[in-house]
């Protein structure tokens, strides 16, 4: 029997050092394999070469990025069935999702299975390190598919007859119970809190302290997912970096902030376009992610599939700048805009030509996406959708947000909830929380309420309520856009049809005074909203079913092959 794993050389980017060798296994044997520790160590890095499949760290997580609030896109490329919630159980990314992280849970699954029917020798804990990283590493493969598709089928060993893979799907809190959290402690218990050089990019005790916590705050145990949080952030392993952008290009990867990340490399296997993945047939990995060619801006070899809604641009505009904080120099928008968007009037050069200087902010295309592309040091987008930009999957200041956020469910601590709200703020350059109290007698504005549309932003007290409100909808969507989390966010707070139904009556107001906001001659700030409005939400706020898009469907092909699915 053939071993069904692809060679994988998870390289780490310009002058960046590799843990991980290029092998081969294709041609060989289950029978001639798993016989020495280098063999095992070969194939734990093909779990770890699943992290860069497509629908897990890549491009295909447009579809999903589309689906909340923050993202548009245009009637004319294949995520708008996302955008308006018509997709169905054929849908390509509800299929490749589901296979691309089930391709990580059997390789996962060999490493530990043979793991324990295997005899061979290790150096001394070899082996518990190399099943730590694998369970974690299926943990997070399985949380994903939990929580994208509401539960998942559980196959922990190798199947090896068509009966094997006859098994029920199970809900979210099976899957919670009997896999992730198991994994996540043996995990926690087993890992290092750092690897040495060269070994970047591997399971760590703060990758699982973190899910962990994460699992337990979508779980809603708040008190055990602020504890775990809170051992992360007390390690003192781990800093905000003090520049934000270093989170979002291929500089400083790996940094001080960098709780998991997923590593992609633009020199590796020349030749190889950035959306070839290792489990393609008869196809070597590119080892480049070619998310920044579906974001970057069309002007520059790019096809801007994914655009900021109105609301996250002008939430970055409201996101008003400190001028006393040191990370400013006289610059009119925030250090999180400046990283994140490219709006018209925007202050950086945009792949180093002046902003304008191409065609585009046009035809209701009001910004585009700057993170995840080369917009910083390329003239455009490699022609082979080629990219070495890291993909972060976990870093400090989302687990800031999520404990203020599991303070505030469990103890109701509003101080220590804006303690680390305004860390994460300070950071961007922007005016805090405490600092508004300061201003306005004790109060903050409400900063996701559009200023264009309503005129101002109504003034409220620091309630536990309130300050959840601003955590889930400020300050996660502007640090955290596009990073992979807003849907099953929107999803688990229960605000989906809140949120759709109000931007929807804002793309009204706007569609309804376009004379006023100037739209045929250019528009006016702050969004400068050209020739028309686009409609984001004028679909999806009327689709939208809770119980029949929170999560994905099954896939139609699973169903066809599971019986057991047809229940």
């Amino acid at each position: 029997m053939l071993l069904p794993m692809v060679g994988f050389s998870m390289l780490l980017g310009c002058n960046e050092d590799s843990f991980l060798d290029q092998t081969n296994p294709n041609t060989i044997t289950t029978e001639t394999f798993w016989k020495t520790s280098n063999q095992f160590q070969t194939g734990l890095n093909t779990v770890y070469g699943a992290l860069q499949f497509q629908s897990v760290s890549g491009t295909g997580l447009v579809s999903e990025m589309i689906m909340g609030d923050i993202g548009g896109t245009e009637s004319w490329y294949r995520p708008f069935a996302f955008r308006n919630l018509t997709y169905n159980d054929g849908s390509d990314y509800v299929r490749e999702k589901w296979n691309e992280l089930y391709i990580g849970i059997f390789r996962a699954n060999q490493v530990i299975q043979k793991l324990h029917t295997e005899d061979v020798q290790f150096e001394d804990g070899e082996k518990v390190s190399i099943e730590a990283q694998a369970r974690c590493l299926r943990a997070f493969f399985y949380f994903q598919l939990a929580h994208s598709y509401g539960g998942a089928v559980i196959h922990t060993n190798i199947a090896e007859t068509q009966e094997d893979f006859q098994k029920p799907f199970s809900s979210i809190d099976e899957v919670t119970n009997q896999i992730i959290i198991p994994d996540l402690n043996f995990a926690k218990a087993n890992l290092p809190e750092s690897w040495p050089t060269g070994s970047s990019g591997r399971m760590t005790w703060g990758t699982a302290t973190s899910l962990l916590g994460k699992v337990y705050l979508y779980d809603e145990k708040y008190i055990e997912a602020a504890s775990f949080f809170k051992e992360v952030i007390d390690s003192g392993i781990y800093a905000l970096t003090p520049d934000i952008m270093d989170n979002f290009t291929d500089v400083n990867e790996f940094n001080e902030e960098s709780i998991l990340e997923v590593a992609y490399n633009a020199d590796a296997n020349p030749g190889a376009n950035g959306a070839i993945v290792d489990d393609n047939v008869n196809e070597t990995g590119a080892e480049a992610t070619a998310i920044a060619t579906a974001l970057g801006q069309l002007s520059f070899g790019a096809y801007n599939t994914l655009l900021p809604s109105y609301y996250l641009h002008e939430l970055y505009v409201n996101d008003e700048v400190d001028d006393q904080n040191s990370i400013n120099n006289g610059n009119m928008h925030s250090k999180r805009l400046s990283s994140s968007i490219a709006p018209i009037n925007g202050e950086t050069d945009y792949y180093l030509l002046p902003i304008g200087d191409r065609g585009g902010w046009a035809f209701g295309q009001s910004a585009y996406i700057k993170k995840h592309t080369n917009w910083y040091h390329l003239p455009q987008e490699d022609a082979n959708s080629r990219s070495g930009i890291n993909f972060r999957h976990i870093r400090l200041a989302d687990v800031y947000l999520m404990y203020a956020e599991a303070v505030l469910q469990s103890t109701g601590d509003v101080n220590e909830a804006i303690k680390y709200i305004d860390m994460v703020r300070a950071r961007a350059g922007v005016i805090t929380l405490q600092q508004y109290m300061t201003l306005y007698a004790g109060e903050f504005p409400q900063l996701h309420i559009s200023k264009q549309v309503h005129t101002t932003q109504p003034l409220v007290a620091p309630t536990k309520e309130n300050v959840l409100t601003h955590i889930q909808r400020v300050e996660r969507p502007l640090e955290l856009a596009f990073e992979g989390h807003r849907w099953k966010d929107l999803v688990r707070w229960g605000i989906v049809k809140q949120v759709f139904d109000e931007l929807r009556a804002d793309e009204v107001w706007r569609q309804e005074n376009t004379a006023a906001l100037e739209i045929s001659t250019g528009g006016i700030a702050p969004l400068f909203i050209a020739e028309r409005i686009r409609p984001d939400f004028n679909l999806s706020s009327v689709n939208y079913q809770s119980s029949v898009h929170d999560y994905f469907p099954i896939p139609a092909q699973e169903v066809e092959i599971n019986d057991m699915l047809n229940n």
